[in-house]
């Protein structure tokens, strides 16, 4: 067996920074899709090859040593610099791109994601892709701790130094209710009278809405606060109640749409934009690259069909435009 003292490998580098953020192995293993197992294996010889103790694994939770805080700049440093050169390797020669991590908000699991995947697919032949779907917030949390390469998620306003933003599409919020239990006239007295069924504010686009609510000097009463689309649309359209959701959110529960009519927001208006976010400077140009294959795909699967049901959307629902 060849003697692996004093080498220092990347895979044990990324062990080491996932500990490190995660201050447990068990759930470093759980990001790295690994075994606690080989995670304490690997810490074990990356110390060994070092020379220095990086980590306190007595306690709970594990803490960095002094020298695992000097080296864990430089192992950020480390796989920053693998990061990129997979990127220009891959956009040279996209055959050598092996792994790349998206993730996608949920809103695109029926139609946008499986095509963007395909197409990516047929591009990168040597690639395993990892799909992350889920809330906005988790994505980014995934993004921070290097479990994502990538991902398309709302807008949350984080921009900075460290990540670069590629605009997408913007979406109004609009009022979902049940058919036939509003007219227009006055519309906001009749929803007054009515129970909001809320999107979770546990989610960033349910604490966008409340947020919105409170400027706005508008105290709706609610009972329920939930965090699925389909969840929401059948109590709507069960006449429990109405409700503010995206265009993105109607179109996903087509199930209830003939028991539910969508009509603009009956005060100020509210939208919220989905963006490609990465970690700035890392994957060269494959985040445009991407950005660029997802834009006509929500132009004819999402804004088209949307505003062929809903004409007034026109100019609200928007795809980007490709920066020049």
């Amino acid at each position: 067996m060849a003697r692996s003292a004093g080498r220092i490998t990347l895979w044990g580098v990324e062990v080491f920074v996932a500990t490190a953020e995660e201050a447990s192995i068990s759930a470093a293993a759980r990001r790295l899709g690994t075994s606690v197992a080989t995670v304490s294996q690997q810490l074990t010889n990356l110390e060994g090859a070092i020379g220095a103790s990086l980590l306190d694994r007595g306690g709970r939770p594990i803490t960095l040593t002094p020298a695992g805080t000097m080296f864990l700049r430089r192992a950020n440093a480390i796989l920053n610099e693998a990061d990129q050169a997979r990127a220009e390797l891959a956009m040279a020669d996209p055959s050598r791109l092996t792994r790349f991590r998206l993730g996608m908000i949920e809103d695109f699991d029926a139609d946008v994601t499986p095509r963007l995947l395909t197409g990516m697919a047929e591009s990168w032949k040597n690639c395993q892709f990892l799909l992350e779907t889920g809330a906005t917030h988790r994505l980014f949390d995934l993004l921070d701790a290097r479990a994502l390469d990538l991902v398309v998620a709302a807008d949350m306003g984080l921009a900075g130094d460290d990540l670069e933003y590629h605009a997408l599409m913007t979406e109004p919020f609009i009022a979902a209710v049940p058919k036939g239990a509003v007219s227009a006239a006055d519309t906001l007295r009749q929803l007054r009278r009515m129970p909001l069924i809320q999107y979770t504010t546990r989610h960033y686009m349910g604490r966008l809405i409340a947020g919105h609510l409170t400027r706005h000097n508008l105290l709706l009463s609610h009972r329920f606060e939930l965090d699925s689309y389909h969840a929401i649309m059948a109590m709507v359209a069960a006449g429990a109640g109405w409700t503010i959701l995206t265009p993105l959110g109607w179109l996903r529960a087509q199930r209830f749409r003939a028991q539910v009519e969508v009509l603009p927001l009956p005060f100020a208006p509210l939208s919220r934009s989905i963006a490609l976010t990465a970690r700035r400077g890392i994957l060269g140009d494959l985040p445009s690259d991407i950005a660029g294959r997802i834009r006509p795909l929500l132009q004819d699967l999402i804004v088209a069909p949307a505003l062929r049901d809903l004409p007034w959307l026109e100019g609200a629902l928007t795809v980007a435009s490709a920066p020049e």
